[in-house]
């Protein structure tokens, strides 16, 4: 199964680009990974849902036809680390062959990209510099392709 994650931004600080390096090397063990940054959009004029619909096309365009969409959002569902893996196993078993996790930049992810997506993930209730996010998202792929592969990271 191939992964994609696709990100609004880059990476500045470096906890993140260190973190996120360190996961997508690990990640890239279970599963064909793609990660793709798209350019955030200048906030000097316009409106915040101006700012997200302009990213949306940018995001549009990288996920791959056919693909499984989950958007990460706070409306979302929230999963525990098993129940992620589970729905990766379930998807793999459905004979799904790309999943593309999408995340929004500062302002969040359009409301009609989110509503089109085929899974929405929250990760709690808090709020997460999107930097932040990204890094946990990366963690929790790559304890569910080592729950999956019987790989003793994870622990209960």
């Amino acid at each position: 199964m191939k992964i994609c994650i696709i990100a609004v931004g880059r990476l500045k600080a470096d906890y993140a680009r260190l973190g996120c390096t360190r996961f997508l090397d690990r990640l890239s063990r279970a599963f064909t990974v793609k990660h793709v940054e798209v350019k955030d959009v200048r906030r000097t004029r316009g409106t915040h849902a101006q700012w997200k619909a302009e990213e949306a096309k940018l995001i549009k365009a990288q996920i791959p036809k056919g693909a499984v969409v989950v958007a990460l959002d706070e409306r979302g569902r929230e999963w525990s680390s098993p129940e992620l893996a589970g729905w990766i196993d379930n998807q793999r078993n459905r004979s799904v062959s790309q999943v593309a996790f999408i995340l929004g930049g500062p302002d969040g992810l359009d409301p009609e990209l989110r509503s089109s997506a085929h899974r929405v993930w929250s990760l709690g209730k808090m709020t997460l510099p999107h930097e932040l996010a990204r890094l946990v998202v990366l963690e929790q792929l790559y304890r569910a392709g080592s729950l999956l592969n019987g790989h003793p990271y994870h622990r209960d």
